[in-house]
């Protein structure tokens, strides 16, 4: 038997029963046959009523023949998040159990294993558009990025713990969000909805290695699950070596790599805490072969400063992981994204022995994988370090990329 649900979440008023019904322009027309899952505001042509967030949206063609339903949302550009497309059905806690179940069964090859840290649903990719759900170890948090979640989430999170028992629902929500406490009605980033408040940090397993997370108050759920795999892999490449983890956060490719076998790691961060988290990490692992034989560096500042200090200095390592926070959130940034990590590459590769590996990634959505490939490949041709052997990966399984915006990690491995 879980602890009860907040009262914040339970109370929250129902839908309206009327649905409202929408008349589209003839792109979003087209999109929503392909199976998009997003309804920008400004291509609405027809409204029935105003509609609060949360309630139904049905949308018809220009026949009058049904299109879509989803969740309407009048506080975002994104009106209408769709649930189902082309074929008619109800919206009801049965679809959500579908929905969740669906999901984990995708996962299963995590679940069993002896990591007990992954993303259970990934929003738009596993229907259920802009509902994030992360485990780690007996937490489950919870992320918003739409107020018409709200009046449903009471009926997510019973559904979550049904299927997932666990003994704690840590409720976040995206800046859109956070931006409007106002519409939140005593709710906030961070909050525990279900079990004893988290005070501090948890710690969960990913391939065996322990982590420290910070659910409530850490970036994203409280890690990016999404390098699992990239860590790993880094890991596997490490043995012998002199790896450099810039924009390391909390350490995960640094302990990965010294799991791996690294002789020294150095991790470079802008965020103190961050890096103190770090040092706590490879001493929760202390025990393992690897971590407590390797030297552990850290060094706190601008990356950007950091590698031309180190360069000037003469360091040099075999391996060199670059994996910025997201220099584009809007296609009008991409230029200048692709500058940043063609600089960020310029600089990684005066660091990198000949014959090293440098590891470079973007979160950046707008960016596509080959502008980014091109942009990096450019700066370490002119930099007189062409690339070879270049192999490109993205996100982790429990990650799927069924919509091409669903698409924002990318991540080269390369020889130079």
């Amino acid at each position: 038997m879980s602890a009860p649900i907040d009262p914040l979440v339970t109370g929250w008023p129902r839908p309206d029963a009327r649905p409202v019904r929408l008349r589209v322009s003839t792109s979003a027309e087209s999109g929503l046959r392909r199976g998009h899952p997003w309804l920008y505001a400004e291509r609405i042509q027809e409204q029935s009523h105003a509609g609060a967030a949360g309630d139904l949206a049905v949308v018809f063609d220009r026949k009058r023949a049904f299109l879509a339903v989803g969740l309407f949302d009048p506080h975002s550009p994104i009106r209408v998040r769709v649930l189902r497309a082309r074929t008619p059905g109800p919206i009801d806690r049965a679809f959500f159990a579908g929905r969740v179940a669906a999901s984990l069964a995708r996962r299963r090859a995590l679940l069993d294993g002896d990591t007990d840290g992954y993303r259970l649903i990934h929003g738009e990719s596993d229907g259920l558009p802009g509902f994030v759900a992360d485990r780690y170890a007996d937490t489950l948090v919870v992320k918003l990025y739409s107020h018409a979640w709200l009046p449903h989430l009471a009926t997510l999170v019973e559904v979550l713990l049904e299927q997932q028992p666990s003994a704690r629902v840590v409720l976040r929500f995206a800046r859109l969000l956070s931006d409007a406490p106002e519409l939140l009605r005593g709710l906030h980033d961070g909050r525990t909805v279900v079990g004893e408040p988290c005070d501090g940090t948890l710690v969960y397993r990913e391939h065996g290695l322990r982590f420290e997370v910070d659910p409530v108050a850490g970036q994203k759920t409280g890690c990016f699950l999404d390098q699992r795999d990239n860590r790993a892999r880094v890991g596997a490449l490490s043995r012998g070596k002199r790896v450099l983890n810039v924009f390391a956060y909390t350490g995960g490719f640094s302990l990965c790599a010294a799991r791996g076998g690294a002789r020294e790691v150095c991790s470079v961060d802008l965020s103190a805490p961050a890096l103190e988290a770090a040092r706590r990490n490879f001493a929760l692992n202390a025990d393992v072969p690897g971590v407590a034989e390797a030297r552990h560096e850290t060094l706190q500042g601008d990356a950007f400063e950091l590698l031309a200090e180190l360069a000037a200095a003469g360091r040099r390592f075999d391996v060199v992981v670059l994996d910025p926070p997201a220099f584009a959130r809007r296609r009008a940034q991409v230029p200048r994204a692709l500058e940043a990590y063609a600089r960020l590459a310029s600089l990684g590769l005066a660091l990198l022995e000949p014959g090293g590996t440098i590891v470079l990634a973007s979160c950046s959505s707008p960016v596509t994988p080959d502008d980014f490939r091109d942009a990096v490949s450019r700066a370490a041709t002119r930099a007189g370090r062409p690339l070879r052997d270049v192999e490109e990966t993205g996100h982790a399984l429990d990650h799927p990329l069924d919509f091409a915006e669903s698409r924002y990690l990318k991540c080269l491995f390369a020889r130079a």
